[in-house]
């Protein structure tokens, strides 16, 4: 009828998104936001919105964000971006029971309805070892700094190599100060990689808790002391694909490093530079993911609805199949890589999700 006036749109459900807008990270901070619409605008659903918060990077500033998106209606948070800004998130969010999917890769963050969704060492170290094991290692090693890195990869690789019955890692630890070229003779020499070290009992891989140039100079130095390379096969973390350098040092050529399944990730580049004009960063894909995980979540919810996270269920983000398991835990697919001189890296092993290769 002429002149009758649409009824309003239904109330929809409330997804904030918290972001570092302006402080010392607010270069990511639209990177992130544009990722996070474009998993909103791919799932084509109109029955929930987000409501994007400036947290200004700091713990103070995500803590005042989340309260506030509570205060307007969110039942889910996507974001923020530090480890330290989750811990503070992750008390206002449990008070009101509301889950959080924040991009930090701090797996200490994950607890009951805080699922952090950066790629963790604790993911990077058991497909490496998954990798390794299907061709034939048993034996494993890792040398790190003795930080929170290094206990993390420590931790993770005592556990897969358990998981699959292997013999027991061996690991050590060296000051953060100390420079790699300095303590990676006595370091290999107590990990039994050189030469005179029984054969059965030698590591056939060693994992190293540095980058770029530190570890550039570790694998030199290995090289420098005696150690065979092969067979030893030297192994890293996800940091390694991003540094070009690294084919340089041609004690590193065929090191392998955990990475994104690149399929997933070219066509999520490919989409992300169609919509906004750029390349993505790497970081900005979780934002993707946590956001496309939120959208399901609320699929159909409401607006006073409550979050149904799809636990167990396998989810494609800009890196690859991803999996939430209780108790704040996330699973990926990650593929494994080699480091080629004068070339990009080469994949040899592909993106697989735990639960395939036995954990």
């Amino acid at each position: 009828m002429a002149g009758q006036i649409a009824p309003p749109p239904p109330p929809r459900a409330k997804v904030a998104v918290l972001l570092p807008l302006t402080g010392p990270q607010a270069g990511l901070g639209q990177p992130l936001l544009n990722a996070a619409q474009l998993a909103l605008f791919e799932q084509g659903d109109p029955s929930f919105e987000f409501l994007p918060r400036d947290t200004g990077g700091s713990p103070a500033g995500a803590a005042s964000a989340a309260r506030s998106a509570i205060q307007d209606g969110a039942r889910i948070i996507v974001g923020p971006l530090t480890a330290q800004e989750t811990a503070a998130v992750a008390g206002v969010a449990r008070g009101s029971a509301i889950p959080v999917l924040p991009f930090t890769n701090d797996a200490n963050q994950a607890g009951t309805q805080v699922w952090p969704l950066g790629i963790t060492p604790v993911q990077q170290v058991r497909r490496l070892v998954g990798a390794a094991q299907a061709q034939g290692v048993q034996r494993f090693a890792l040398a790190a700094p003795d930080g929170a890195l290094g206990r993390q990869m420590a931790t993770a690789l005592r556990a897969a190599t358990a998981e699959l019955g292997l013999p027991q890692p061996m690991v050590e630890f060296y000051p953060g100060a100390a420079q790699p070229s300095l303590v990676a003779k006595d370091i290999a020499q107590k990990l039994g990689l050189m030469p005179d070290a029984p054969a059965d009992q030698r590591p056939g891989m060693l994992l190293l808790g540095e980058s770029g140039v530190r570890a550039r100079d570790f694998a030199g130095a290995l090289t420098q002391s005696g150690v065979a390379m092969p067979p030893l096969r030297l192994a890293g973390h996800a940091l390694w694909g991003m540094d070009e350098a690294m084919g340089q040092q041609l004690a590193l050529s065929g090191a392998w490093f955990p990475g994104a399944d690149p399929v997933a990730r070219g066509q999520f580049e490919s989409r992300y530079e169609a919509a906004f004009g750029e390349k993505p960063s790497r970081i900005v894909g979780v934002a993707y993911d946590a956001a496309a995980i939120a959208a399901r979540a609320m699929r159909g919810q409401g607006p006073g609805g409550i979050a149904q996270i799809p636990l167990g269920e396998t989810v494609l983000g800009a890196d690859g199949q991803l999996r939430l398991t209780p108790g704040g835990m996330v699973q990926r697919g990650l593929a494994v890589y080699a480091i080629a001189p004068g070339g990009p890296p080469g994949v040899v092993a592909p993106a697989e999700l735990p639960g395939s290769v036995g954990f």
